[in-house]
This record gives C-alpha cells, sequence and structure tokens, in this order.
C-alpha cells in the first residue's frame, strides 16, 4: 500500500515526481482496478466476495494498481479487525469488465455517509503537447464552479460524479474554486502546473464541515502519443497550490483541490 496524502506544500512538486507503476497489462479476460481510501478516521478491512482483499486499509492509502479477473464482485468494507459476518460499514455491487482501467474509491457521500463508486480511467493515447484532466467531486459538500483564468470551465459539478476528460496544452494556469453559481465566493485560488502525456484523476474527499477535506491524485504517465508502452499507475497528494493544470482540465482539478486545499467549513467571501 502507498500512502497518499501529503503535505499540501509538496503539490508542486508531486505532481511532476509522483511516479506510476509500470504494468504490462493489456486486456485479456482481466481489469486493471486501483482502489482509493477516502473516508476520514476509519481504518477498514475489504473484503470482495467474501474473502479478504485488503487488511488494515487507513485513509489516504492506495492499492493497486491490480489485475483482477473480469467478474462481478461484491464488495463489503468492515471497520479494521471487525467480523465480517457483521453489517458492512459499507457495501457494493461491483462489476470489473475486461480490458478497463476503473478505479474504486470508498468516500463520503454529499450527506457525510460512507459509500463507495467506481469510475472507468481514460487512459488513452494524450496528443503531443497535452496533459489529461479529470476532477471527481467525492467530498461531503455542495455543487462547485471551476474557473481557469477567471473563466467558469467546470459548473455545477456534484457528488459523486466527474468532470469530462479536459486535454489541454501542458502549461501553468491560474485556476480557483467557487461555490456554484456564486463567482465572488471563493474555496481557492492557486497555479498549477501539468505534465506533458500525463492524466490526472484528483478526487476530492473528506468533510470541510469536520476539517478533513484533502485531495487524493491518482496519475497514469506515459500516455504521450504512439507511446512505446502504457504505463498505469498511483501517485497521490493534497494539494495546496502551485500545480501546473491545463487550461480546462486545470480549472476542473483545482476546483475540487481547491476546495479541499482550503480545509475551511465556510467559504471565504472574496473582497
Amino acid at each position: 500500500m502507498k500512502r497518499l496524502l501529503i503535505p499540501l506544500s509538496m503539490l508542486a512538486v508531486l505532481l511532476v515526481a509522483a511516479p506510476a507503476a509500470a504494468s504490462d497489462h493489456d486486456g485479456g479476460d482481466t481489469g486493471t482496478v486501483t482502489v482509493l481510501h477516502g473516508v476520514p478516521g476509519l481504518d477498514v478491512d475489504v473484503y470482495a466476495n467474501g474473502e479478504i482483499l485488503i487488511e488494515g486499509f487507513a485513509p489516504g492509502d492506495s492499492f493497486g494498481p491490480t489485475d483482477l479477473p473480469a467478474a462481478d464482485y461484491a464488495i463489503t468494507v468492515f471497520p479494521a479487525g471487525e467480523d465480517p459476518e457483521g453489517d458492512p460499514a459499507i457495501s457494493a455491487d461491483v462489476t470489473v469488465p475486461a480490458g478497463v482501467n476503473a478505479t474504486a474509491i470508498a468516500h463520503l457521500d454529499a450527506d457525510g455517509a460512507p459509500t463507495l463508486s467506481v469510475f472507468v480511467n481514460d487512459v488513452s493515447q494524450i496528443a503531443a503537447g497535452e496533459t489529461r484532466l479529470v476532477v471527481r467531486h467525492t467530498a461531503a459538500f455542495g455543487p462547485v464552479d471551476v474557473l481557469a483564468n477567471d473563466g467558469a470551465v467546470i459548473e455545477g459539478l456534484t457528488n459523486p460524479n466527474e468532470s469530462d476528460a479536459l486535454s489541454v496544452p501542458a502549461d501553468t494556469y491560474s485556476v480557483a474554486v467557487t461555490a456554484a453559481g456564486d463567482p465572488d465566493t471563493e474555496a481557492l485560488r492557486a497555479d498549477l502546473d501539468l505534465e506533458e502525456g500525463t492524466a490526472y484523476f484528483v478526487h476530492a474527499i473528506g468533510d470541510p464541515g469536520a476539517e478533513t477535506f484533502d485531495v487524493l491524485i491518482q496519475t497514469v504517465d506515459g500516455l504521450h502519443t504512439a507511446p512505446a508502452e502504457v504505463h498505469t499507475g498511483t501517485g497521490g497528494l493534497a494539494a495546496d497550490g502551485g500545480s501546473a493544470v491545463p487550461a480546462a482540465a486545470t480549472a476542473a482539478v483545482i476546483g475540487l483541490l481547491g476546495l479541499a486545499l482550503a480545509t475551511r467549513p465556510v467559504l471565504a467571501r472574496r473582497r
């Protein structure tokens, strides 16, 4: 297991330097799955079809990427060390299709209750000079808008949804996150910088009201056009600005990123 949460001040460095684990996965009868733990204050054991899959999974940890047989799985999550015959903290039926790269994340719903969401990761090739950014709202927080260079690129993103995959020139962008429909209320304003040929999947987690808001970032690199090989990997961190996000993509990431980074129960009114 790799610890994903990293001090906010490290964001700029880690977005560029976080390594991706290489994989030779080419589809077949398996799917590639990464599991993220985004429920604050709860160490858990994760079971798949009644068999232990992850033991002692702590908030901010990741598992994988790993190849699993394409099949249907009954996922149950129990507090660490608890009898798996009891009532799980989270349960869900998950289908792993052949050849798919997916992320399963345990997180809080908009009302603060633990839940599980599964997202399919776009790991297709990225045009030369560009990067890909996807923002996933998996935090106990209302809808948000994301602005890039003061222009809205994502509007009304809600839990447990994700933004469209944004492909933009790899560069540094000024990004802000605001409460949906209220551009004068900012949760964060920062510069982000994303690497060419890398896909960033940004997950906002926790509860700003409980001061547990944070960000987990999963990266998949080596996606340049006509790459020698495709790599899949995870690199996560709690962000605090100073990272690069492409135009539209950047705004998306920062939006949720900004909320997490702000770690404030109340958004600040911009003067």
